[in-house]
C-alpha cells in the first residue's frame, strides 16, 4: 500500500490484482474495485474525501452582507464621504464648461466675431482647466483618505477576528486559504481603493452630469444621446453575470493552488523520501492549469465586454450627429450648440468605457471583499471564566478517542495521566496518533469522545487563562521580522533586557545572539538576519521561559535541528521544561531515554508505558524502536540520552491519519 503525505490520493492493490482503491489528486472523488460474487471486478463508491477530512474553506459573505459590512466602516467617517462627494460633483460640473465654450467659439468663427471675443472664450476655457485641476486634485485627495482608513479598519478587523478563530477552525480551511486572503485579496481591494474606485466614481459623476449638460442644450440631444443605454446596460448587465461567479472562482482556485504550494514545499522532504515529486508537481500543474484556464475565461469575457460597448458607441454618436444636423438645418439650433452635443457625446467614451472597464476590478475586489468580510463576520468564540492557579498542573486523559471525519477514528480509547512536574514522552510510528492526542492536551480542538482536564479544567474551556497555563512548541516555530529582543518579548512584554539574556543563557543561545551584527536590537525575520532552525527554535524555548506556563507540549521541537546541532537544543529543551508538566512528542529515542516516563502508541492506541529501563525490558514494541535505532547507528544497546539520533518512523507527521 503506497500513501502519499497529504494523505489525499493514494493507491492501494493488493498482489493477486483482484482489489484496487484509487483516488483523485484534488481528493474529491474515489472508487474502489474489488472481487464480485462471481470474481469479476465491481466498482464500488466511496464518499468524497476518503477517510480523511478534506479542507473546509472559511466562509465567504453574501452581497447583502458584503454591502452592509461596508457601509457599517463608512459610518464613522460620513462627514469625510460627503465633503469628499461634494467636491467632485463641482470639479466634475466645472470641467463640463469646455463643451459649450467650444462650442461659442465654432459659433464665433462662424459668424465672423472678434479676435477679443474669441481670446475671452480661450482665457475662459484655460481657467476652468486650473479650476477643475484643482478641485479634482483636492477631491481624490479625499477619497483616497477615506478609502485608505476604510481598509485600514477592515484589515485591523480581519487581523483580530482571524486571530481569534479557533486554530481547529484555521487548520480544517487550511493555511492556504487564509493566506491568500490576507495577501492576494487584500492586495486586490487596496488597488481598487487607490485606483479603481476613484476614477469609477469619477466616471459615474461625469456620465451623470453631462447628460444633464446635454438636456440643457436641447432635450432632443438628450433623447439621441440616450439610444445608446439600453445596449450599454445590457452590456453591463450581461458582464456582471459572468464576472461575478467567475472571479469568486478564480480566488477559490488560487487559493487551493496557494495552498498545494503550501502542502509540497513544506513536506519536500517526506515527498523526496518517498519518491512522490512528480505527483506532487502533478498536482502542482493541474491546480496551476485551472486557475489559466479560469484567466482566459476573463480575457475573453473582457474581449466580449469591449465589443458589445463599441456597438453602443457608434449608435449613440450616429443619433447625436443626426439630431444636431436636423435642429441646425431647422433653425432649433445652432452649428456651435451641436458641436457642443457631439463633444458631450464624444467626451462621454471614456468615461462610460472606464466605468463599464472598472466594473471588471471592482467585481474582483468585491469576490476578494466578501471573503474578508466571511472572515470578520465569524462568530467569537465566548471567553470562558475558568483560570488555573499559577504553578504546576496535571493532565488526566480519559475514555479518550477522535475522529477528524465521523466514522474514521484516528484516537482510541485513551487513558493517561500526567502528574504535576512529571515529564512524558510519546513514542510511536508516523500517524500512531501521537500529533492528536498533544492537540487535544493542548486544547486545539475538543476531543471527539471521552475527556481532557488540564488542572482539572478542559482545555479548550480555559479562554484567556489558556496562554497562561499551556505552551505548545512544533517543528514549524515562526520567527517574527524585527528586533530580536521585540521577537522575545512577544511572551512577556514587561520583560527588562537582563531577562531575555537569562532567558536566552538558559537554552545556551546567549552566545550567538550577543554575537549577532546588533546584538538583541539585529533585526530578524523577513527582510533581516536569517536564523538556522536550530537557532529558530532555541529562540521559541527561551520564549517558553520568558512565558512560564506550568504546561509545556513539545511536537517534534527539535525535528529541524541538524544531528550537530541535536545535543545542544535537547540540553535547552531539559532546562526549559524543568520544573513544568511537560508532554513530549519524542523526535529523538535520546529524548525519550531521558523522560520520566514513556508512552508508546500504535494506531491510535496507548500500548505500552513505564521508563525507558521498563520498556526495554519488557522487549515490546518500545525495546524493537529502540533496537532498530541503536543498530542502525552502531551504538549499542544504550547510547547516551544526548547522542544526535533519528528512527527511521519518526517522520513529521502533519496529521495522524
Amino acid at each position: 500500500m503506497t500513501e502519499r503525505p497529504d494523505g489525499r490520493s493514494r493507491t492501494t492493490e493488493r498482489s493477486d490484482g483482484r482489489s484496487r482503491t484509487t483516488e483523485r489528486s484534488d481528493g474529491r472523488s474515489r472508487t474502489t474495485e474489488r472481487p464480485g460474487a462471481d470474481g469479476t471486478a465491481e466498482t464500488v463508491p466511496v464518499p468524497p474525501g476518503g477517510d480523511r477530512p478534506g479542507p473546509e474553506l472559511l466562509p465567504v459573505a453574501t452581497p447583502a452582507r458584503t454591502r452592509a459590512a461596508v457601509a457599517e466602516l463608512l459610518r464613522p467617517q460620513r462627514r469625510l464621504a460627503v465633503s469628499a462627494f461634494g467636491v467632485m460633483v463641482g470639479s466634475t460640473a466645472v470641467g463640463l464648461l469646455v463643451q459649450p465654450l467650444l462650442g461659442r467659439i465654432v459659433d464665433l468663427a462662424a459668424d465672423r466675431g472678434s479676435v477679443d471675443a474669441i481670446t475671452v472664450t480661450a482665457a475662459l476655457l484655460v481657467a476652468v482647466a486650473v479650476a477643475q485641476g484643482v478641485t479634482a486634485g483636492f477631491g481624490l485627495s479625499q477619497i483616497a483618505r477615506l478609502g485608505e482608513t476604510t481598509l485600514a479598519r477592515l484589515r485591523e478587523r480581519f487581523v483580530e477576528r482571524a486571530l481569534a478563530l479557533p486554530l481547529e477552525r484555521v487548520e480544517k480551511a487550511g493555511a492556504g486559504d487564509l493566506t491568500a486572503r490576507v495577501t492576494a485579496d487584500v492586495s486586490l481591494i487596496a488597488d481598487a481603493v487607490r485606483n479603481a474606485l476613484p476614477a469609477l466614481g469619477q466616471s459615474v459623476l461625469t456620465i451623470v452630469l453631462t447628460f444633464g449638460a446635454l438636456a440643457l442644450l436641447d432635450w432632443r440631444f438628450l433623447l439621441a444621446a440616450l439610444l445608446a443605454v439600453p445596449v450599454q446596460v445590457a452590456t453591463a448587465r450581461w458582464y456582471v453575470a459572468r464576472a461575478i461567479p467567475l472571479y469568486a472562482e478564480q480566488r477559490v482556485a488560487a487559493g487551493a493552488q496557494q495552498q498545494q504550494m503550501l502542502d509540497t514545499i513544506g513536506g519536500s522532504s517526506t515527498v523526496r523520501s518517498f519518491r512522490l515529486s512528480r505527483e506532487h508537481t502533478e498536482r502542482v500543474t493541474e491546480r496551476s492549469w485551472s486557475v489559466v484556464a479560469l484567466t482566459m475565461r476573463g480575457v475573453r469575457l473582457v474581449l466580449g465586454f469591449y465589443s458589445r460597448l463599441h456597438i453602443a458607441e457608434y449608435i449613440g454618436l450616429a443619433a447625436v450627429l443626426a439630431t444636431g444636423y436636423w435642429l441646425v438645418r431647422d433653425g432649433s439650433a445652432s452649428i456651435g450648440t451641436a458641436t457642443a452635443a457631439a463633444l458631450y457625446f464624444h467626451s462621454l467614451f471614456g468615461p462610460v468605457n472606464a466605468a463599464l472597464a472598472l466594473l471588471d476590478d471592482a467585481q474582483s475586489a468585491t469576490a476578494g471583499l466578501a471573503r474578508l468580510v466571511g472572515v470578520t463576520d465569524e462568530p467569537v468564540p465566548p471567553v470562558p471564566a475558568h483560570t488555573v492557579e499559577a504553578g504546576g498542573v496535571d493532565v488526566t486523559v480519559r475514555g479518550l478517542g477522535h475522529a477528524y471525519r465521523p466514522g474514521h477514528p484516528v484516537l482510541h480509547d485513551i487513558d493517561l495521566t500526567i502528574r504535576h512536574g512529571e515529564r512524558v514522552a510519546l513514542v510511536g510510528a508516523s500517524g500512531a496518533g501521537k500529533t492528536t492526542l498533544a492537540k487535544l492536551v493542548a486544547g486545539i480542538q475538543p476531543p471527539t469522545t471521552g475527556s481532557v482536564l488540564v488542572g482539572g479544567i478542559p482545555p479548550t474551556e480555559l479562554g484567556t487563562a489558556a496562554s497562561r497555563t499551556i505552551a505548545l512548541i512544533t517543528q514549524e516555530t515562526h520567527v517574527f521580522a524585527g528586533p530580536l529582543a521585540d521577537d522575545l518579548r512577544l511572551a512577556r512584554p514587561d520583560a527588562t533586557d537582563d531577562e531575555l539574556r537569562a532567558a536566552l543563557d538558559r537554552v545556551d543561545a546567549l552566545g550567538w545572539a550577543e554575537a549577532l551584527p546588533d546584538g538583541l536590537a539585529t533585526v530578524v525575520g523577513d527582510g533581516g538576519h536569517r536564523l538556522s532552525g536550530e537557532r529558530t527554535q532555541a529562540l521559541a524555548l527561551a520564549r517558553l521561559i520568558l512565558a512560564d506556563p506550568p504546561l509545556v507540549i513539545l511536537d517534534e521541537a527539535t525535528a529541524e535541528a541538524g544531528s550537530a546541532g541535536a545535543r545542544t537544543l535537547e540540553k535547552a529543551v531539559a532546562r526549559a521544561v524543568d520544573g513544568r508538566t511537560a508532554l513530549i512528542v519524542a523526535h529523538r529515542l535520546s529524548q525519550a531515554a531521558t523522560a520520566d516516563r514513556v508512552v508508546v502508541m500504535e494506531a491510535g492506541r496507548v500500548v505500552e508505558s513505564g521508563t525507558h529501563d521498563e520498556l526495554h525490558a519488557a522487549r515490546g514494541p518500545y525495546a524493537a524502536l529502540w533496537s532498530a535505532w541503536a543498530d542502525a547507528r552502531d551504538t549499542g544497546p544504550r547510547p547516551a540520552p544526548e547522542t544526535p539520533t533519528h528512527i527511521a518512523p519518526q517522520e513529521p507527521e502533519p496529521k495522524d491519519l
